[in-house]
């Protein structure tokens, strides 16, 4: 069966809709992968909440510019299929929540823990990291 707005001959248009990708601005967030990211994120302030670990660091005037940010989740969360979605949920919290409320110059890395990321309500983890963010800026 072939969909509606499928073309006759097969071959696709050249007005046809470019593939799906991240509405986050790519100079605004950039996503940590180096270890020594994380190492130093390590060393900084920290926050934890009910539903994650929050770490997080001011950098160097002369490191990289804007919001960096890092997701990890040990083997204590779950198997791979419970990593990967509590790791999901931390991106799209901080897909959310960075932009309005990290700092730019900051590195920060979200660790899930184990049953809170995957099960906590949405907008309760949105909270939680609003929550931490206040914290390791110094703010109440």
């Amino acid at each position: 069966m072939t969909p509606p707005e499928a073309p006759l001959d097969g071959n696709a248009a050249q007005e046809s809709k470019p593939p799906a990708v991240s509405v986050c601005a790519p100079d605004t967030i950039v996503v940590l992968k180096e270890r020594a990211d994380f190492l130093r994120a390590a060393r900084a302030r920290r926050q934890g909440t009910a539903s994650m670990m929050v770490q997080g660091r001011q950098r160097a005037p002369d490191e990289a510019d804007g919001i960096r940010v890092g997701f990890t989740c040990s083997k204590k969360v779950g198997n791979a299929v419970a990593r990967n979605r509590a790791k999901r949920r931390l991106r799209e919290a901080a897909r959310l929540v960075l932009p309005a409320h990290g700092r730019a110059g900051w590195d920060y890395v979200l660790i899930g823990r184990a049953e809170a990321t995957a099960s906590r309500p949405f907008e309760a983890l949105q909270k939680d990291l609003r929550y931490a963010l206040r914290r390791i800026h110094g703010e109440s």
